[in-house]
């Protein structure tokens, strides 16, 4: 439950979001979820357990994930056909299915990440078509909105939301910020949906090129003048930076020379910024 001081600063950030659904709010930062960890998920083995099959997803994004011409990846959820949407289903319940605190840590992150994704693709497809994934308003609590909240999958035996799956699971018992460039929210302003699934051997190199691709992208960071705007993902988990020295220095880490030769000056940071429209492709021909 929400305190009566809590519910009372929440009326108007919900009015700012409605008002500018682009521009982020510096309030945000007070209600974005923070990263407490499900212990019973802290669990994992030395020595690899069964080996997870990831194929079924690797082939969905590989056919329905479209990289554009401006560095925004989009899937084509309208070109989806009945028989992958089978196999997306059939992916998500051999997931569900695995023993995964019998896996190594290496491979639960994979696991985790594939999961969360599958999960809000599927989501999606549910309530196709939206302009916007916080459309989905499924999460139940009177201040709750969007889908995060939402048990969406069972677990050995554990319900499970998206906001689990992130922020009890993956933030807390990994504690790398790379994490944010890995879960997709269907967004535009969001890091781009690889099109590659993870596995135990791939995780360090995708969260690298995942994190390279989004910094140097605009609607990560953007130069204004004396000042940079950057995006909303850097307000909500300000502190998950931390481990790189900040923000900024985080940046600066995997930017590209002209890019991090701005931001080792220290700019302002002028605002934040977050397009939560659906990131859906045009109708393209796909193979």
């Amino acid at each position: 439950m929400l305190s009566l001081n809590r519910a009372v600063l929440l009326v108007p950030l919900l009015f700012a979001q409605l008002l500018e659904p682009v521009a982020a709010n510096p309030l945000e930062r007070l209600f974005a979820p923070k990263a407490e960890l499900w212990a019973r998920w802290a669990v994992h083995a030395e020595s690899p357990g069964r080996a997870i099959d990831h194929s079924a997803w690797q082939a969905f994004l590989q056919r329905y994930v479209v990289p554009s011409a401006d560095g925004i990846h989009r899937v084509a959820y309208a070109a989806v056909s009945a028989e992958d949407r089978g196999r997306l289903d059939d992916y998500v319940r051999s997931l569900s299915a695995e023993p995964v605190s019998q896996n190594t840590k290496a491979q639960q992150l994979a696991y985790w990440i594939n999961l969360y994704n599958a999960l809000t693709l599927r989501l999606v497809l549910d309530h196709y078509p939206v302009e916007s994934i916080r459309d989905i308003d499924i999460s139940p609590g009177l201040f709750a909105s969007g889908p995060w909240d939402k048990a969406l999958v069972e677990v050995e035996g554990e319900a499970m939301t998206l906001n689990d799956i992130e922020h009890r699971v993956l933030r807390p018992i990994w504690g790398d910020p790379r994490i944010h460039y890995a879960v997709n929210c269907a967004s535009i302003g969001c890091p781009n949906l690889q099109r590659e699934a993870f596995t135990a051997g791939n995780s360090g190199r995708l969260l690298d090129a995942a994190a390279r691709d989004y910094i140097n992208h605009p609607r990560s960071v953007e130069v204004q003048g004396e000042g940079v705007v950057l995006s909303s993902i850097y307000n909500w988990f300000a502190p998950d930076f931390e481990v790189d020295g900040g923000v900024l220095a985080h940046l600066r880490r995997y930017a590209a020379p002209a890019l991090a030769g701005r931001l080792a000056q220290e700019p302002h940071i002028s605002g934040y910024a977050y397009d939560w429209t659906l990131n859906e492709a045009a109708k393209v021909a796909l193979p």
